[in-house]
């Protein structure tokens, strides 16, 4: 049986799934995404990804700021749908909205549930040092991230993996993922599995104020601080480069290193290596980004700067 699919979502890590489903042959009646926002120098609308992909695929897009009002009801309900796939759409689906398909709303999820339900599971995974993240598909409910989960795959975090490297095997695994669920649903056998009651973690959205790097912090926490939020947001300290203030600069990749000093000291300068004493122990940079600047090797960065050893960064 051919589903009659609505797609939702927003960012780049929905796309594949998008692709996936006009790829496989289902039947994609709609297409789903948050409006157009200012962005740029010159603030001017900006398309979201989805939105971008699903119009160079013909696929009719809707951009509601909600989906509480029952005209946008109906007309979700108009497409006569059997089934919703959600992947980072952004907007709360009411309970309208949820049972608006014959077989609900299916979510890709990047975690394993219940561990970082809700907005930054990827960064929050690797922030926290944990050794594993992965996909699911989960039926969804109107809790947040508390639904059934219907097929799972687990990833290994590596020792230096960033967000951006997990968000991007996440995103290609996602979309077959999901391309599995809605071949069992249409053959009906898609079961759901309840999550458990222990071990629930929220994954809450990033904010500025915890983007800062704290070197008073051992060193691997200051490691799994940097490359949890790499590329984006970018963690970031203030470093003396030999203009009249401090510049921020965002420390990209980076690896952990022998060495003790005061938290922030820097420890080795030399043509290739900047080394940071941390809490305890050190870290090495590997890439970091000037402010207005690509992001740059530690080699590049160095050959511009006037860091010594003993200076200290904060």
């Amino acid at each position: 049986m051919s589903l009659r699919v609505i797609f939702m979502g927003t960012p780049d890590f929905s796309v594949p799934t998008l692709f996936e489903i006009v790829g496989q042959g289902w039947d994609l009646v709609a297409c789903y995404s948050q409006p157009p926002r200012k962005a740029g120098r010159g603030m001017e609308l900006k398309k979201t990804p989805v939105h971008e992909a699903a119009e160079s695929l013909g696929i009719p897009v809707f951009t509601p700021t909600s989906l509480k009002s029952e005209e946008e009801q109906e007309r979700f309900r108009s497409f006569e749908a059997d089934v919703a796939v959600v992947v980072a759409y952004g907007l709360l689906l009411p309970k309208a909205i949820l049972e608006g398909t014959e077989h609900g709303c299916l979510n890709g999820h990047a975690s394993l549930l219940p561990r970082w339900r809700g907005a930054a599971p990827i960064n929050r995974a690797i922030m926290a040092g944990d050794k594993a993240s992965g996909i699911q598909v989960m039926q969804m409910e109107e809790g947040l991230d508390t639904g059934p989960v219907c097929m799972s795959e687990t990833v290994a975090i590596t020792p230096d993996m960033t967000a951006g490297e997990l968000h991007d095997r996440l995103s290609a695994l996602g979309g077959d993922l999901m391309m599995r669920a809605l071949s069992a649903l249409s053959r009906g056998g898609l079961g759901a599995t309840p999550q458990p009651d222990e071990g629930v973690t929220y994954a809450k959205k990033i904010q500025k104020s915890e983007t800062r790097i704290d070197w008073s912090l051992p060193a691997e926490q200051v490691h799994n601080h940097i490359r949890g939020l790499s590329p984006f947001p970018g963690a970031w300290c203030e470093m003396e480069l030999g203009g009249k203030n401090p510049e921020r600069v965002k420390i990209l990749r980076s690896s952990l290193a022998d060495g003790s000093g005061a938290a922030g000291e820097v420890l080795v300068v030399d043509d290739t290596t900047l080394t940071i004493a941390c809490g305890s122990d050190a870290i090495k940079l590997v890439q970091v980004q000037r402010a207005g600047k690509k992001a740059m090797s530690a080699e590049e960065f160095l050959r511009g700067s006037k860091l010594s050893a003993g200076d200290t960064v904060s």
